[in-house]
Order: C-alpha cells, then sequence, then structure tokens
C-alpha cells in the first residue's frame, strides 16, 4: 500500500507519496511525469515520513540548507539509480551539467560515452523532486533547460538556493542538453 499526503509551498502545491516508512514520490502537482511512480491504490494519509519531510521543506523553502535527508525509497533501473545518486551529490547551491553526470555514468558503466540525452530522460524521470535535486542539472552550454516542474520552477529554486543566474540562459527551441 502507497500513501499520499500534500504540502503547500510557496511554489504551489506539492505531493507527498510514501510506502509507509519511506519517501517514494515527490512532485510538484502537475508536473511532467506527476505521481508516475503511484500505484492504483493509495491512500491519504498522516504519517511520521510526510512530518520528517514537511519539517525538510519548510527549512528549504526559507532558503537554507536542511541537515538531515528524510528516508527515501528509489526503484528503478540499475542507469536511473546510477543518476539519481548523483544528483543526490550536488551540492545545496551548487550545479552539474547533463554532459558532467554523462561522463561520470560512463565511467561506472564501464563505456566511453555516454548519452547525455539518456541522462536527461533520467533526470527527468526523478520521482522524488526537490530532495534529489534534478533541478541542479542544467545543460552544457549552460542552459536551464529540463525541469519536470518546468523552467519557472526551476529558477525559483536555484535562485532559493542563492545560485548566480548571471552566467545562464534559457534555451532556444530545439536546443540539444
Amino acid at each position: 500500500m502507497q500513501y499520499t499526503n500534500r504540502y503547500q509551498s510557496s511554489m504551489g502545491s506539492i505531493t507527498l507519496a510514501s510506502n509507509g516508512d519511506e519517501l517514494t514520490g515527490l512532485w510538484f502537482d502537475g508536473q511532467k511525469y506527476f505521481a508516475d511512480t503511484l500505484s492504483k491504490e493509495w491512500e491519504e494519509r498522516e504519517l511520521p515520513i510526510f512530518q520528517q519531510t514537511r519539517k525538510w521543506l519548510d527549512i528549504y523553502f526559507r532558503g537554507e540548507e536542511p541537515d538531515f535527508t528524510p528516508p527515501l525509497k528509489l526503484d528503478s533501473s540499475p542507469f536511473r539509480l546510477s543518476v539519481w545518486k548523483i544528483l543526490m551529490q550536488i551540492p545545496y547551491g551548487q550545479l552539474l551539467t547533463y554532459g558532467e553526470i554523462a561522463k561520470r555514468i560512463a565511467g561506472e558503466f564501464g563505456r566511453d560515452h555516454m548519452s547525455a540525452q539518456a541522462v536527461g530522460g533520467a533526470v527527468g524521470h526523478n520521482p522524488i523532486s526537490i530532495i534529489v535535486p534534478c533541478h541542479r542539472v542544467v545543460g552544457s552550454n549552460g542552459s536551464l533547460t529540463g525541469y519536470a516542474g518546468g523552467i519557472d520552477k526551476k529558477i525559483q529554486l536555484l535562485t532559493l538556493e542563492k545560485v548566480n543566474m548571471e552566467p545562464l540562459f534559457m534555451p532556444k527551441k530545439g536546443s540539444a542538453l
């Protein structure tokens, strides 16, 4: 059984999901791939994991770096899990490019090359937004591309983290990751 709960942020409503003990989902309502890991049977319930997650989000939305991470449960392919593990290592207020992640993943999988687009697909399907910080990934050319919650939310999240937005720019239609 899966459980859900709600959180109202300064950027809009967020849906939380859990297996009862660990956080399994965190989505801005209406974002791309919203609740795609949520089972067909679930119920809204108050749980300690949701209280912990709300505490983390309260700290984060005050513009501060939380000093803990609620227990997370990520289920997917080894490739996606490797990408999400790298996302979790991006420090608060810092950025990585899709290309940099692709190079790391290529090394982990013993390959000469890994597609930045494949990495972008894995980043975009991250089921635990914000806590698994996919918003800290930018295009290799510095473009603010590819955020399932929308570029406007990505900008707001990076602004909260006091990232210098000056060198970043919006992608042109059809630009590559």
